[in-house]
Formats: structure tokens, sequence, C-alpha cells
């Protein structure tokens, strides 16, 4: 296994060099063209659809790699962590830069467990365009619901893939139909199956009318095509007219440009290859539609066309008006954290996607959202988990830089505050009536989510509590879904996340890479706390300090059921109050408000965080010589006085559970999930009725469904899986409220 690890690590340098050589063409005259050749992609799916075989394939006909690994056998290059290689799971987003067909893919392959969602979402702000990859005999599932919504929020083009075509049960056009009514989107289906005995064997692509054949001698290398004709084909023919007919009339709807072409020639069965995919590329990119293909990566079928319908249809960096924020660096560096991992030689790793101007080995980095400047010492092109050094990494690509030790994920990085600034300028001129749109701009890009479970985590001794706040730090800043911190009344370390899998995989990672045995705590829920009542309140403190006097007087209120947390209004319905909320200097203003957020952090019943509350004050009076932080610790009283009198309750995490188990045990689970407190939201079928599968989801408290794989498991004999994810917060009953403050004494 070493010896196969380090073939494969030699040759993927060797071709690193290859590609950088290669993307290094003259300036003048071929940067539009480099930039046309790149495609800097994400495979996203459901856990278990096949994104880690379909890389792998990828690296394995790019030339990349020599020998394909399995994901089973823990061989593969993007799966390099152990514990991806033990669970057979995709933990952390891998970068891989390799050609194909003389363009330069930048891929990233990203995990489908729900629990592990943050690495998606550290990676869609920098993708151009994504494959989706569907389990044919499945279609979208829950994680693919998600990962779809996240890549909405930032307008990422996508095409489908439809994997697992070799399975008895697969069914393309099942999976079409899922993705029109459980993504909303328009499919273009490119390709149909062909199958022999249920088996599939090639592809027939309808853009070309061609038969894709793929040899199972070589590994699928050598793929060949032939045109099929009415003579020889026949019903295969008529079958594959059909589908381009209506592929090409559906097209006509989403691109006028193409309905043009069929009104001049009056046909539908004319219009050129060239002409259905130059539209089927404006539609994708547009994204009015998604192209769909399909194969069986396992198997070695349909991986090449897919690569090919990257370059034909995803976007290159030049496409994107997305990315037209960025011009106002003009020729300077503009780029973006996405990633950052610890490597036991080169320390923290920070990849980069570059939006503008080039980064170059030795260069000064002035990081715009922390307003601070680093040394790019050694700067390298990514594949997985081994680098290749470089001098220079251009425009639209994907850079790795070690040594940074003050920038985290979602920083923006130029060459100077000057530049910054000239940037930020520009920006404002050109979007006054979006100042909130520009700063956020400037300031980190990412959008972190809750945790849902934390837990107290001790070192085994004192002399180890040093290197495990170290192991903490260098984790929390890898994955910022980790959250840790100090608990001020029980004085231990915190550490919360996304699902008991992620906090075990954190527990494993501390063994394995830090040598620290650290001792978990029992997992505890986490819990946000509101009020129902409005409530209003007048606080007047005084206190003499020294020789100064610090008075404060203030009045605020607090509204229930107000989305935002910490949102502090400010209150001129009144003219009696009108004055002295606009005479309050901003920078009391500032302290209020940091009083109100400290408050806010931690409610009076459980000290959790208090969420849907507005605030709003109504007066402030602040006597001279008074200190920010008496007006801070003035508003943060006058808050949780509140609190207590607003009849405040507890809100408890409700997760969407999915559960996918044979039809003879759906009884036995929903039987189960009943007492769960579960709240049953559908029960489909899905597949023949040889082996029909029950497909069950409900909206479960994250409380009832504590060790729920080992239930799962013996309730359906081992045949089940299933998947959850956060959905909403919902008021507890006194009853239900009462047992978790009674359990939760004590930590």
């Amino acid at each position: 296994m070493l010896k196969h690890n380090l073939i494969r690590i030699l040759w993927c340098k060797l071709h690193i060099r290859y590609i950088h050589k290669s993307a290094s063409l003259p300036e003048t005259k071929s940067k539009e063209l480099e930039i046309a050749k790149i495609r800097n992609i994400g495979i996203l799916a459901h856990i278990d659809a096949g994104k880690t075989t379909t890389t792998e394939r990828m690296l394995f006909y790019s030339g990349l790699i020599r020998s394909m690994g399995e994901v089973h056998h823990g061989n593969t290059v993007t799966d390099y962590m152990e514990q991806e290689r033990q669970r057979g799971i995709t933990i952390t987003s891998a970068a891989v830069t390799f050609n194909w067909k003389n363009h330069r893919f930048n891929l990233i392959d990203t995990p489908g467990h729900i629990d592990f969602t943050m690495q998606v979402e550290q990676t869609l702000h920098i993708l151009d365009g994504a494959i989706v990859v569907l389990d044919g005999s499945a279609g979208v599932e829950a994680q693919t619901l998600t990962v779809s919504r996240q890549a909405d929020r930032y307008n990422i083009p996508r095409i489908v893939y439809v994997n697992k075509m070799d399975r008895a049960d697969a069914d393309f056009d099942m999976c079409l139909q899922s993705i029109e009514s459980k993504l909303n989107v328009e499919t273009l289906a490119t390709q149909i199956p062909v199958k022999t005995a249920g088996v599939l064997e090639d592809i027939v692509d309808v853009i070309t009318m061609e038969k894709l054949m793929f040899d199972e001698k070589c590994q699928g290398m050598n793929m060949t095509r032939r045109k099929i004709t009415e003579n020889d084909d026949g019903k295969l023919w008529e079958i594959a007219s059909e589908k381009r007919r209506a592929l090409t009339d559906k097209l006509s709807g989403l691109d006028d440009k193409l309905a043009d072409i069929i009104i001049e020639q009056e046909s539908l069965e004319d219009v050129t290859a060239q002409a259905l995919a130059e539209s089927l590329r404006n539609v994708t990119i547009s994204r009015r539609g998604v192209p769909v293909m399909l194969g069986s990566s396992y198997k070695n079928v349909g991986v090449q066309p897919l690569m090919d319908n990257v370059i034909l249809y995803l976007p290159s960096p030049g496409n994107l008006k997305k990315l037209s924020s960025y011009r106002h660096f003009g020729d300077s560096l503009a780029a973006r954290v996405f990633k950052i991992v610890h490597d036991k030689h080169k320390g923290p790793v920070t990849f980069f996607r570059i939006y503008s101007g080039s980064m170059k080995k030795g260069q000064k980095l002035y990081n715009v959202t922390r307003q601070q400047s680093e040394q790019c010492t050694y700067l390298y092109i990514a594949c997985a988990n081994d680098y290749e050094e470089v001098t220079e990494v251009s425009y639209g690509n994907i850079a790795a830089v070690a040594g940074l030790k003050n920038t985290v994920t979602g920083d923006l990085v130029t060459i100077s505050a000057n530049i910054a600034n000239r940037a930020k300028q520009a920006m404002l001129k050109e979007n006054s009536d979006h100042t909130e749109d520009v700063n956020n701009f400037f300031a980190s890009g990412m959008k972190l989510l809750d945790p849902v479970f934390f837990c107290s985590i001790e070192p085994p001794s004192l002399s180890a509590q040093t290197p495990l706040e170290i192991a903490l730090q260098e984790l929390q800043r890898e994955d910022p879904s980790l959250r840790v911190n100090n608990d001020p009344e029980t004085e231990q370390i915190v550490l919360a996340g996304m699902g008991e899998l992620h906090i075990e995989i954190i527990k494993e990672r501390i063994k394995r890479e830090y040598k620290i045995d650290a001792d978990l705590g029992p997992l505890q829920i986490a819990y946000k706390e509101t009020i129902q009542d409005a409530v209003k309140d007048t606080l007047i403190t005084e206190h003499k300090v020294g020789n100064t006097n610090h008075q404060v007087t203030i009045t605020m209120s607090l509204i229930p059921n107000y989305q935002g947390m910490g949102k502090l209004l400010l209150d001129r319905s009144c003219p009696d109050n009108s004055s002295n909320i606009d005479n309050i200097h901003p920078r009391m203003m500032n302290a209020v408000k940091n009083g109100v957020n400290a408050a806010l952090l931690r409610g009076t019943k459980l000290s959790c965080p208090v969420i849907n509350v507005g605030v709003k004050l109504h007066w402030l009076e602040v006597g001279r010589g008074t200190s920010d932080t008496m007006v801070s610790a003035a508003a943060s009283q006058c808050i949780r006085k509140m609190l207590k009198n607003g009849h405040s309750m507890l809100l408890e995490p409700i997760m969407r559970l999915d559960i996918v188990a044979p039809q003879e045990y759906s009884s036995s689970i929903t039987a189960d999930l009943s007492r769960r407190r579960a709240e049953m939201q559908q029960i489909d079928q899905r597949g023949n009725n040889k082996a029909s599968e029950s497909v069950i989801s409900a909206f479960v408290p994250l409380s009832e469904l504590l060790g729920y794989s080992t239930t799962l498991r013996i309730v359906s004999s081992g045949n089940a899986t299933f998947s959850l994810e956060f959905s909403h917060h919902q008021l507890m009953t006194i009853g239900d409220e009462e047992e978790v403050i009674r359990k939760s004494k004590g930590f």
C-alpha cells in the first residue's frame, strides 16, 4: 500500500509540473484564451452517491494518476485523511488540479455527510460551476437538496450526472422527474442509457447522435464513438431521435437564439450539434436549465463524456457576472480564502481562489478583512494532500500558501492597503445604495452555521492542557463549524459541532494527529431561548470609581417573534424621544450594542443564546465622564432584567430526518418514530415490486435522536440508512422544558 501511494504521489508531482509549465502562456495574446480554458468546479451530492469514485476516474483518465483507487480499499487520492479511508466517507473538501483536453480543471471534492456541510459552504463561494452527482436508483436525496440550496445562494451553474446506472433498479426517467419536482429546475437530458437485460452497456449522446462505447478490458480508457443510423440501429435511432427533438423543443423555449434558428429552418430535426451545444451552454450559465448525463463511475462508463461536458457547458472565470466586483482591483491581486488545512511539515496551508492579478512566491499579502500584512513565503499547486511548489499562480486558479498565521477562511487579500481602499471607494461610488453589501464583500464571505451539539473536553493530564488548546485552535481555524470556548461557570473547555459524527471525528483527529487522548463529556443539545411577551423597562445605575461618577439611565424594550438575534432598533416613533435618540454619540451606540449582544448570548433559563428577539432603545442618558464599559454593562443588565420578566422559554432544535429502508421495515420504523415526538411529513415508495423501498421523512426533536443510528440498525436489521439536517427551532412544552433543565444541571 505504501509503495502504491508513493508511486501515485510521484506521478502527481510530475503531472503538476507539466500543468504549471503548460499554463505559462504569453501574456499579451493568450491571456483571455488561457482564462477561457480554466474550469473551477466542485462535485456535490448526497452521501454514497459516488462523488469520490467519480473524482478518482477523472484523475485517472486525465493522466494525473497511473491507477485508480477505490473508496472501499481506502486508497483514493482525495480521501487522504486516515478517518476518511477507514470510514469510506469524505470528511474534508480536497482540491486537485489536472488537465483534460487542453483545459485546466481545478476540481474540489466535497463531503456528502450533513455533519460536514460547512466544508461545502466554504467551497461554494469560490466555484464557477458544479457537478451534482445522483444515485441512479435514488434520484434527489436529502443532502442533494441541501447542497443545491447552498449552491443557489451563490448562483452556481450546474450539470447533473446520474451515477450508478449499472444497478438493476436504476431508473433514468425517475431521476429526471425527481430533479424537476424536488430541485424545481428544467432538466435537459443530453444522453440516454443503452441497456441489455437491465445491464448498462453503452450510452447514446442525443446531441451528436452517437453511441459511446467503453472498453472494460482497459478500465474504460478506450472510448469509441459510433454514429447511429436508422438502417443500422432501428429502434435505438428512433428513441434517440425523439429524445433529441424533445430536447431541442425544450431548449427553444429557454433560448431565444435557438428559437430563431428553428423558425428559420422550420424544423426541429435539422438543428446542428454545435447550435444545440451553444444553446445548452447559454442556458446552463444563465441557470435556466441543467444538462443531465449518465454513467457508472465504478464500472468506468460515462466519465470522459462528463469531463467533455464540463468544458462544453460550465463557465470559465471570464464568463461570470458575479465576479465583476473584483474588477475594481484592476490587474492587482485579489484572492479569497476558502480552506485551511494543517500539514505536519508545512504547518497551516491556506487555499486561495485568485480573482484578479496573480499570486507570486515571496510576495507581500495584505489581508483586507484583518487589516494585517503577511508574507507569501511558500506557494503551491495542490493535489489533495500533496503539494508542488511553484513561483506564480495566475488569475482564475487555485493557490495554496504555507506559513500564514493570521489569515482565516473567508478573508479577502490583496497586495496593499492602498489598493484595497481604492477598490472599496470605486465599489461604493458604483453601488451607493448598497453600502452594506460592499462592506460585507470586504469582510469575511463565510456564512457560519449554528452548532446543534456540544460537550466538554478535558486533557488527560495537566501537561497536555496547552497542547490540547493548540490542537483545538488549529482544528477550529481549519473547520469554522467547530466552536471552542471556555465555560465561565464550570471552567471547562466546551466543544460544539454539527452532529455526533462531527464531534467523534474531531476526537479521533486529536488522538491520531496530535497524540492527545482527550476525554469528552456527554453530548448536550444546543438549545436556544426566546421570550413570549413584549416587555419594557428602565434601568438607572450610578457607580463611583475613584473620583469619577458613572451614571446611566436607559429605557429599552424586547420584541418577541423578531427574526434576527440582537437586532437593535431606535425608537423615533415618539416625538418626545426623537431628540434624545438623535443626539446619542456613535461611540455610545456601539457601547449599547455591545451590551445588548453580550446579554443575548446567555439567556436566564439555561444560559443558552437568545434568538427571535428584537431590542428597541427608547431613551439613553449618560452622565459626564461615564465610561463606555459602564454603558455596556447597564444595557446588559437591563436586557437580563427584561428576559426574566418576559416569560423566557426554551427552544429545541428540530431536525429533518430522512430514512430509506426496505418496505417490510417501514411500519416498525414509523412506530419507533411516534415514540420520539416525530411529526411525520411523508412516506414514499420507490423501486420495483421485488425490491421496493420506503422513503420516510419526518421532523424530530434532536434530543430524541441521540444514538439513533444504533436503534435504526436494530429495528431494520441493518438494512436502513438515514440522514439528518437541522430544520428550525421550536418552543418546548412546559413538561419537556422542566425535564431538560433538570438533566442539564451540573453540565
